[in-house]
């Protein structure tokens, strides 16, 4: 087997690719063409040293891992927002509690509000409980999810 280097990886043979205007990150694809520029120009005399040469591709390794982890971490995140109305949907019929601040003039108090779930709604990647009596509230802002007792008449 022959030691040849394929020809279209050769820097004569190298076109940048065109950039977006103020992009500055650069990407696994951008390492790995700078480490193969890096080693076809080398000193033959003194090419990289073992240590350099697997410090760089464990730098590239990470890059990849890391990259695949936000992509991962981002389909992840669409699947539990994707899912969201279906879990706040086991609150209709309960009595949620949450907390609002009340102004008097010269003071603020927090007051624990209550009310019957009768909807769920998703808007803006936020979920909103409709209430019994009109009033609605923020998913984020329960404290706290009971079944409403029956009064006896």
């Amino acid at each position: 087997m022959a030691n040849t280097i394929d020809p279209s990886l050769l820097l004569s043979n190298y076109k940048p690719p065109e950039r977006k205007t103020g992009e500055q990150n650069l990407g696994k694809d951008d390492f790995l063409k700078i480490l193969l520029v890096q080693l076809q120009n080398q000193d033959p005399l003194n090419p990289l040293e073992d240590k350099e040469f697997i410090s760089q591709m464990a730098n590239f390794s990470a890059l990849e891992q890391m990259t695949n982890m936000a992509k991962m971490m981002e389909k992840f995140i669409e699947s539990q927002n994707e899912n969201a109305v279906l879990r706040y949907s086991e609150m209709i019929g309960k009595k949620v509690y949450w907390e609002q601040i009340q102004e008097n003039e010269d003071s603020q108090q927090t007051v624990t509000e209550s009310g019957i779930v009768k909807s769920v709604v998703q808007k803006n990647n936020e979920i909103i409980l409709e209430l019994e009596d009109g009033k609605t509230v923020l998913g984020k802002f329960i404290t706290k999810v009971e079944m409403p007792t029956v009064e006896k008449q």
